[in-house]
């Protein structure tokens, strides 16, 4: 696993500042734009992106589709929706699974090479930091496990606790 922990890098900051091929949006089943993760990724591509996504029809939870990445430094914006969190008991932490796995599926599809993924699901959702943290590192690991085309994925943590998080999970593995 050490050579799948070489292409994971926790950064502390601003996803839509991210020079990579993909970054990933904690998107709302509308695909039309929310708060946190999902405005600031909408102000920063511009108003195209809401025009492009119009065209969608949405997006189901634990699905994922891909729009040009716009006025971003980014070539593309993968689109996932993350579960809200309702105490575990309605699939919650297989749907948070599926969001990481399609948009790593979806990366593949497109040729993307280096992506970058917020907390998914970690903010107004409210699904547990920890426990996401925890699906999100090993759903990413078992995916760069079987798929050396993905070079580097990067998690981006806005906020000081989920970098914390991160940094001690990441470094138990």
């Amino acid at each position: 696993m050490a050579e799948v922990m070489d292409r994971i890098e926790l950064v502390r900051g601003d996803i839509t500042k991210m020079e990579v091929d993909a970054i990933v949006n904690a998107a709302n089943n509308s695909l039309l734009g929310g708060g946190g993760v999902d405005g600031a990724i909408h102000r920063a591509a511009g108003p195209e992106l809401l025009e492009y996504n119009r065209k969608l029809g949405g997006c189901a939870t634990g699905d994922a589709k891909i729009t040009p990445g716009f006025r971003l430094p980014a070539k593309y914006i993968i689109h996932t929706v993350g579960p809200v969190w309702r105490g575990g008991k309605r699939d919650e932490d297989r749907l948070l699974e599926s969001a990481y796995r399609r948009s790593m599926e979806v990366a593949v599809e497109n040729g993307v090479r280096t992506i970058a993924f917020p907390n998914i699901s970690t903010g107004v959702y409210g699904f547990p930091k920890e426990r996401a943290a925890d699906i999100a590192i090993r759903t990413v690991k078992e995916f760069l496990a079987n798929h050396p085309e993905i070079e580097k994925v990067y998690f981006v943590a806005y906020d000081l606790q989920n970098y914390e998080i991160y940094s001690r999970k990441l470094s138990q593995e």
